[in-house]
């Protein structure tokens, strides 16, 4: 761990820009900013062999660390979010599960002091307004209809802070959910759902935007009833969100994902629990008890994936080593997309002069050496030379 350097320059590494990869390039930091250029005499750290990357931005996340969006206290919340901050996330939406409304009117009331302090940045409403079959790892018994009633009492309760919300807009009161958050510029994301094609396509014209990790949750893709999938992979409107931990996606699916809408379209997410970066055990997500074995998490009652235990370093890694995703491709999957859907992309997910200095410093085999936000390192990486 090391503090803030007021004014540095990372040289020699390869720099992923937002036109392209730079050889031999050069990261000013100039405080919490980057900086087009320095005066003489600024310290440089020589990364040779490396890459620099811009921090990566997870819109889809429920803790980490031991520490749980859903249900822990303030110190768990920020637990989790230095957890992930580890692992390169250095801008992160903290997402809810199903509870009852009251609970969840609560929950936004405190994650929404933490979004206005800077350490998240915003909240993702996921449940309780999704499909019982669907359910994936929410209690049953706690879901609701999309009444724009109470998507409206959620969105007051986070103060302005609200970034997304999770719909099945199949079920009455979907659609009109999803106008009512689209006017208040809030994005309205189709997941858990058990939608047909057709249905999909009258929410996307009603205003959703975002795929709720793209597959899971939702019925398959058939010949005769394509559903969902077809329809949020085929319009340019839908971002589609991707768990890429080897567990909740074949590779193919992956594939087929960046090949038919594009890296400009596909959002990496982590969709982690408590339990990621923290190891094998016995969890809660929301009411619902868990079971971590082996990396991978399920409801004990049922067996049901419930959430992840993936960080976005090993997202990234995966992509570029497994599933040969090209790295520009990558980072702008892991940080430019997600940026731009939140609208801090003024600000974050790319490295270019007068945004924070978030950026992630990759090893030539793209293992996780360091990450600065807002110019203070949370991990240093060790330079090849410094001068």
């Amino acid at each position: 761990m090391a503090g803030r350097a007021d004014s540095t320059v990372l040289a020699g590494a390869r720099v992923v820009l937002p036109t392209g990869t730079v050889e031999n390039g050069r990261v000013i930091v100039e405080g919490t900013r980057i900086a087009g250029s320095s005066a003489e005499g600024v310290p440089t750290v020589d990364l040779s062999g490396h890459w620099i990357v811009p921090g990566f931005v997870d819109m889809h996340n429920h803790g980490g660390g031991g520490g749980s969006f859903t249900s822990g206290s303030v110190d768990d919340v920020l637990t989790g979010v230095r957890t992930h901050r580890e692992h390169g996330t250095t801008t992160l939406v903290a997402s809810t599960v199903t509870g009852e409304m009251d609970f969840l009117a609560e929950r936004a009331g405190i994650l929404s002091e933490l979004v206005e302090q800077g350490d998240l940045a915003g909240i993702h409403f996921e449940g309780p307004f999704i499909s019982p079959c669907r359910k994936g790892a929410h209690s049953e018994g706690l879901l609701r209809h999309p009444d724009p009633a109470e998507v409206r009492k959620l969105m007051d309760a986070a103060r302005g802070t609200a970034k997304m919300f999770t719909l099945a807009t199949e079920l009455p009161g979907g659609i009109d959910s999803v106008r009512l958050l689209a006017e208040h510029g809030v994005i309205a994301a189709i997941g858990h759902t058990d939608a047909t094609y057709e249905q999909t396509v009258e929410a996307i014209d009603a205003g959703a935007t975002v795929a709720t990790h793209l597959y899971n949750a939702m019925p398959g893709l058939g010949h005769r009833a394509p559903g969902p999938i077809a329809a949020l992979l085929e319009d340019e409107r839908i971002t589609v969100e991707l768990i890429n931990d080897g567990t909740h996606l074949h590779p193919a699916a992956l594939e087929l994902a960046y090949h038919h809408a594009g890296a400009h379209r596909v959002a990496l997410i982590t969709d982690a629990m408590d339990a990621a970066g923290f190891g094998d055990g016995q969890y809660q997500l929301g009411p619902l008890a868990v079971e971590v074995k082996d990396g991978v998490a399920r409801l004990v009652e049922g067996g049901s994936i419930a959430g992840s235990t993936l960080t976005l370093d090993t997202a990234f890694h995966r992509a570029v080593t497994i599933d040969r995703i090209p790295v520009g491709d990558v980072v702008q999957s892991i940080s430019a997309n997600p940026a731009r859907l939140l609208g801090v992309y003024d600000r974050v997910g790319s490295l270019e002069p007068g945004k924070d200095a978030d950026l992630v410093v990759l090893d030539e085999d793209f293992r996780l050496k360091g990450v600065m936000r807002k110019g203070e390192w949370i991990i240093q990486p060790q330079a090849v030379r410094s001068a």
